[in-house]
């Protein structure tokens, strides 16, 4: 059975926001030149869809939390950036530029 061919709308993928209002799902800031798709339930545990993140903030979201707290907080409809083991990067990270770059640790 051959292949099917994707239209020009579903090659481009979810549908384009302008530039001056694509903003991180984790901490709201506007998007620099690199942008990273967290998917919020993990692929592993089925999800499917994606969120626009900093390079950063996606390195925080998984040093902190394994996949299956995720999937959890997923399933629970949980805001991750109510969580108090992020408030302390979102405080860190407010007022940043958007290509801000640190190294992110595991946590203990």
């Amino acid at each position: 059975m051959p292949k099917r061919r994707l239209s020009n709308r579903e090659a481009a993928g979810p549908p384009a926001r302008r530039e001056e209002e694509r903003t991180c799902w984790l901490c709201d800031r506007p998007l620099g030149r690199r942008v990273e798709w967290h998917h919020p339930k993990p692929k592993s545990r089925g999800g499917r869809t994606t969120e626009p993140v900093h390079p950063i903030c996606h390195r925080t979201i998984h040093a902190t939390y394994a996949n299956h707290e995720l999937a959890r907080m997923a399933d629970e409809e949980i805001a991750l950036r109510d969580q108090p083991e992020l408030a302390t990067f979102l405080r860190f990270i407010h007022g940043k530029p958007p290509d801000f770059h640190a190294p992110t640790r595991r946590r203990r």
